[in-house]
């Protein structure tokens, strides 16, 4: 007698065999080139003005327990959920720092999901490991470290970091894997514009937020002077510092640390294990170290014992591609010693290869392949002719915005950020907090653009940040036309 369960395993198989053809896989392709096409004509609102609730209710219903033919999900998909995201290949979408992806890196997204490598150790993963390798080779050649040099893919910016911390803890308390960190941990030091990856870094590690020694800026750069002053009343009392994190393009304003300045106090105060760990979070600004016009920027780089990089930022890759760069690749062998006999293997060809015991993650896709497309795809050049495009249109804005009376740029951008002050005649400062965050709301859920808003020398002020080789000086004089339109009928109505 057949089993009545095989005709049912059959028809699984076959339905996930049908899936698995181009024609199949056409509804979804259709909707991310429809959205590429649809953006490209700067039509149709950039975001949202739905609240989550409606949203949330428009998804609600029990799950489905049988299966829909793939188009009809393809359908549901685009009408229950596409209307509503942030569209940010449109080229008014000038808001958070996440980019409006490269084309080829889309489509290799899909290739990376479908082999389903993972960079773990090299038996999971046969030919992407070794890419890896070539890739952050190619990126310390750049910083101009030697064949030393080593370090991993990351999910972003906070895990390289993290990492990178990591290892300078296991230089600085060497036993820490196997006691902990005792009752007087090191201090970490970093400018008031750190990403709050290091904050987060010191707590999650044990460190604790009041080992974070924070330093002011002097023209939103951590000031130097302030820097010295506090390594030599640590030194005076005796307290361990682990690492100091310079910034090269903090999350706020776009700005680089000197980090030549910031080295040589590295070197000034060397303890016994030597300079002291300089880390340089470049997560955003990374991408001007490919470029001729802005590569100064990042002078001094060299001299960093780590460096934390985002190609899901300034090379404009899909999420996630970050990556930890480390001058030596051993301090990442040191900051994870563990035994896992199933997985790890003490061979010397191991040891070159797995990722998995210099890296924090275990299970991780190949996110590698996508960065390596884009580089083969439009070459090194290229993608420094886009990061400097990037950079120029949040130049152009400042420019457009100098010529104003009642938006006021507040600094020179160093890369593609800038932060703006609305400033209109009449309003009363203590006001002014509560009506750019209100301007920027009614702008938002307009449609006419997305832009985002911060916190500088303690007041509200307006940000943009440039992520979309699309938008051009057309669209930001349409963005401050717009912000004026609407900032025009909210002062109406007060």
């Amino acid at each position: 007698m057949m089993d009545p369960s095989a005709d049912v395993d059959a028809e699984l198989l076959a339905m996930l065999e049908a899936d698995m053809t181009l024609e199949a896989a056409r509804p979804i392709l259709e909707l991310a080139a429809g959205y590429f096409a649809d953006t490209r004509r700067g039509e149709g609102p950039v975001s949202t003005w739905h609240s989550a609730q409606v949203i949330a209710d428009r998804i609600a219903g029990p799950m489905p327990r049988g299966a829909r033919a793939l188009p009809d999900v393809a359908r549901r998909l685009s009408s229950l959920l596409l209307e509503d995201v942030n569209r940010l290949a449109h080229p008014m979408y000038i808001g958070h720092q996440v980019s409006a992806p490269l084309p080829a890196a889309v489509w290799t997204d899909a290739l990376i999901s479908a082999l389903n490598q993972s960079q773990a150790v090299r038996e999971m993963s046969p030919s992407f490991t070794p890419l890896e390798h070539q890739v952050i080779a190619w990126m310390t050649d750049l910083v101009g470290w030697d064949e030393q040099a080593g370090g991993t893919m990351t999910s972003g910016g906070t895990e390289a970091t993290f990492t990178a911390l990591l290892a300078a803890r296991s230089r600085a308390v060497p036993d820490v894997w196997t006691n902990g960190l005792g009752a007087n941990p090191p201090v970490v030091v970093c400018g008031e514009h750190a990403h709050y990856a290091v904050s987060r870094a010191a707590g999650e590690m044990g460190i604790g937020l009041a080992r974070v020694i924070v330093i002011p800026s002097r023209a939103l750069r951590m000031d130097t002077d302030a820097l010295r002053a506090r390594l030599a009343a640590l030194r005076a009392t005796g307290t361990r510092v682990m690492a100091v994190v310079a910034t090269a393009g903090c999350t706020a304003t776009g700005s680089f640390d000197d980090l030549d300045a910031v080295a040589d106090l590295c070197d000034e105060f060397a303890d016994d294990h030597g300079p002291l760990w300089l880390h340089v979070d470049a997560a955003h600004g990374g991408a001007a170290i490919l470029s001729a016009q802005h590569r100064h920027r990042v002078k001094g780089i060299v001299r960093a014992r780590s460096f934390a990089w985002d190609p899901h930022k300034t090379l404009l890759l899909p999420l996630s591609a970050g990556m930890v760069l480390v001058r030596d690749q051993d301090d990442l062998t040191r900051a994870f010693t563990q035994e896992a006999p199933y997985l790890f293997s003490s061979g010397s060809d191991a040891q070159i290869w797995d990722m998995g015991p210099r890296s924090f993650q275990c299970s991780r896709r190949a996110d590698v392949l996508k960065l390596w497309v884009a580089i083969e795809r439009y070459g090194s050049d290229n993608l420094a002719r886009l990061y400097d495009r990037l950079c120029r249109m949040a130049q152009t804005l400042h420019g457009l915005l100098s010529a104003r009376s009642d938006f006021t740029p507040l600094h020179e951008p160093m890369s593609n950020i800038l932060c703006f002050a609305w400033t209109p005649s009449g309003v009363a400062a203590a006001d002014l907090d509560m009506l750019t965050d209100a301007l920027r709301e009614r702008y938002n859920r307009s449609g006419r653009g997305w832009i985002t808003a911060t916190t500088l020398d303690g007041r509200r002020v307006l940000r943009i940040t440039v992520m979309n080789a699309r938008t051009n000086e057309t669209h930001l004089a349409t963005l401050v036309d717009g912000l004026s339109a609407e900032a025009a009928l909210l002062l109406h109505k007060r």
